[in-house]
């Protein structure tokens, strides 16, 4: 039988859940699922679908995007930015608008480097302005 490649997510779960000081119960219930659907993903047992995913990051407070990744829904060449923003983002000592002042910075820096361009195959540099003159 095919694996799901639920069981990173399940573990990943809980360990968010365990982190954020909740219940399983009290997860399902902010997520709108019930406890023993929910038991099953952190066992591995099930493949909740993106729009579950949705509810848990929301729930949690971190973002879809992560789960999504951890879920095997986005490719794998976007975990390590993923895991950045989900970061900065759960991140409890820091207020919002500073969690998305850092996201701008990132952002910024990845662009510099050639990160942020939608073309792999377009020169790091392709964004600086050249001389008319």
């Amino acid at each position: 039988m095919a694996s799901l490649n639920v069981g990173n997510l399940g573990d990943f779960l809980r360990e968010q859940r365990r982190n954020a000081q909740l219940s399983l119960r009290q997860l399902a219930d902010a997520a709108g699922v019930s406890n023993p659907y929910l038991s099953q993903i952190e066992r591995g047992l099930r493949k909740p679908s993106a729009e579950i995913l949705q509810q848990l990051a929301k729930a949690l407070r971190i973002s879809a995007e992560t789960l999504y990744v951890q879920a095997g829904i986005l490719d794998e060449r976007d975990r390590e930015e993923t895991e950045v923003r989900s970061v900065i983002l759960a991140d409890p000592t820091i207020n919002e608008r500073q969690k998305q002042v850092l996201l701008q910075i990132y952002d910024s820096f990845r662009k510099e480097n050639g990160h942020g361009i939608a073309s792999d195959d377009t020169p790091a540099d392709a964004d600086v302005a050249t001389p008319s003159n």
